[in-house]
């Protein structure tokens, strides 16, 4: 079994480069807490998005990654924060097809439909936190209805 070496880590977000190292180390957590190819591009893809994302409206944070138990289920929490002007409207943000044109595309909605469980933290003049967590050979969770 491996262990959870070198998942756990704090990373700046403030380029372009450092959103290479994000999706870099993401998929190296994952990988080594047991998730298959899959689920690690679903991960990694999200990331993605919520590192730009960090980087473009949040004007820069950082990314923590911590490997998280439930049972027998390994997964990987990662929470994106940033001091930024905040999300003003987050029902819309999280809404399908809302996106600043920046990004992936997909917008938070999207990057929210590739993990198990989603949070977002975001008050208008102080900053964003995102957290995420996905669970290693488990079901994506439904859809929800708009």
């Amino acid at each position: 079994m491996q262990t959870a070496a070198g998942v756990e880590a704090c990373l700046p977000i403030r380029s372009d480069m450092d959103l290479v190292w994000v999706r870099q180390h993401v998929r190296q957590a994952a990988g080594l807490l047991g998730f298959g190819l899959v689920e690690q591009t679903k991960l990694v893809t999200a990331a993605s998005e919520l590192a730009r994302n960090t980087l473009v409206h949040g004007g820069g944070g950082q990314m923590e990654t911590t490997p998280v138990v439930s049972g027998r289920t390994r997964g990987l929490r990662l929470t994106f924060s940033d001091e930024g002007p905040g999300i003003a409207d987050l029902e819309r943000a999280l809404s399908d097809g809302y996106t600043s044109g920046d990004g992936l595309g997909m917008g938070l909605g999207g990057a929210r439909r590739l993990v198990h469980e989603f949070a977002v933290d975001s008050t208008p003049g102080v900053g964003t936190k995102v957290t995420v967590v996905s669970w290693a050979a488990m079901p994506p969770r439904p859809r929800e209805e708009s």
